[in-house]
């Protein structure tokens, strides 16, 4: 007897009917079926990345637009620093650190440093 090949295009399936093979889907895999395993592996993931993305809006913070400030322009001077404006212009009982992080704001400085003749903006409070 001779071997009898089959070609892989030539397969049945014991659903279809006999001679005609089946649809592979868009993808190539028709017949493919998920474990439990795979199922439970597939949500895991599906939830990850959903959590992900709810926890990054979950971030989001509105805030006013400020209050003017009036301000008076200063020339810096020998000796002179953002602390020592700071203190200057700090409430009874306000942090300095606070104070000091509004003047930086209020001028955009990215540091404390000042040189001589730079004009700065203070509260005129």
């Amino acid at each position: 007897m001779a071997a009898m090949t089959v070609s892989p295009a030539a397969r049945t399936f014991p659903s279809a009917p006999r001679g005609v093979s089946m649809p592979h889907g868009a993808f190539g895999l028709g017949g493919l079926r998920l474990t439990v395993r795979g199922r439970v592996v597939l949500i895991a993931v599906a939830v990850l990345v959903s959590g992900a993305f709810l926890g990054l809006g979950g971030r989001a913070f509105a805030s006013d637009p400020g209050r003017p400030t009036e301000v008076t322009v200063h020339t810096v001077a020998p000796g002179e620093t953002l602390w020592g404006y700071a203190r200057q212009v700090a409430a009874p009982g306000e942090d300095v650190r606070d104070v000091v992080a509004h003047l930086l704001d209020l001028n955009e400085l990215s540091s404390v440093a000042l040189t001589v003749g730079q004009t700065i903006l203070l509260p005129a409070a």
